[in-house]
């Protein structure tokens, strides 16, 4: 890592954060205390009405979580970025995110005028000031990926919160196959049965990384990775 590093940073908690992460870098996102959060969505830097569809990678993929060596469908079709390496195993793609509403009604009100930079804030809103930044609106905020969380689903459908996914140290690294609009939130997850509101804060590191060839194991995975991976290619032709 140590000689491809181009840029580290810290991402505090309850904030948001957005990069167009280019092609041929990746992004490694590490949880420092234990216990974060990262909400993630994704769009095609170059045409944003293309972007993260979870359906899709989650079909596609035959899924009901996100991990190494998986990858992130367009829905177009192609691949945003690929999990390359994670040592968590499991990472959320149901529970969505709160909003002003469902957070207030869970942790209370604690305004800016009252508590500065510990005011309580909500993932859905710090979305769309993200995506305002590059002229996206709130018919643009699409179903996000949820980094160091676990939602399990029993038989009868029902989802769960499982506690304990992510220890200070773990991380995930993001291989950007296209040039990615990334906005991600550290606000907690929605499901998250804590009263107390206690996002955590994760470290963000983005290296330089060779362009996948045709023995990767995320084109390999599946079948149909190796055929979004082609589309990805092909448009960069």
């Amino acid at each position: 890592m140590s000689e491809d590093i181009l840029w580290e940073e810290i991402v505090q908690p309850g904030a948001s954060w957005s990069h167009v992460m280019k092609r041929g870098t990746a992004l490694r996102i590490t949880d420092t205390e234990g216990g974060a959060n990262v909400g993630a969505i994704f769009y095609n830097a170059e045409l944003p009405a293309e972007r993260l569809n979870l359906p899709d990678t989650l079909k596609a993929q035959h899924i009901g979580k996100l991990a190494c060596p998986y990858v992130l469908y367009s829905d177009m079709g192609r691949i945003l970025c690929s999990i390359v390496e994670d040592t968590v195993g499991w990472h959320d793609a149901l529970g969505g995110c709160a909003d002003e509403a469902s957070t207030v009604a869970k942790y209370g009100t604690a305004n800016y005028q009252e508590k500065r930079n510990a005011y309580h804030k909500n993932a859905k809103d710090g979305f769309l000031i993200e995506l305002a930044k590059y002229g996206l609106t709130k018919r643009d905020l699409t179903p996000n990926v949820n980094f160091f969380s676990k939602v399990g689903v029993k038989a009868d459908g029902a989802m769960s919160w499982v506690p304990g996914c992510s220890n200070a140290g773990d991380y995930v690294d993001l291989r950007a196959e296209m040039n990615v609009l990334t906005v991600l939130n550290t606000c907690q997850h929605p499901m998250d049965p804590s009263p107390k509101y206690d996002p955590k804060p994760v470290k963000l590191t983005l290296k330089s990384v060779e362009t996948p060839g045709t023995a990767d194991a995320s084109r390999l995975i599946r079948p149909e990775n190796g055929r979004g991976f082609t589309l990805t290619e092909r448009y960069f032709l």
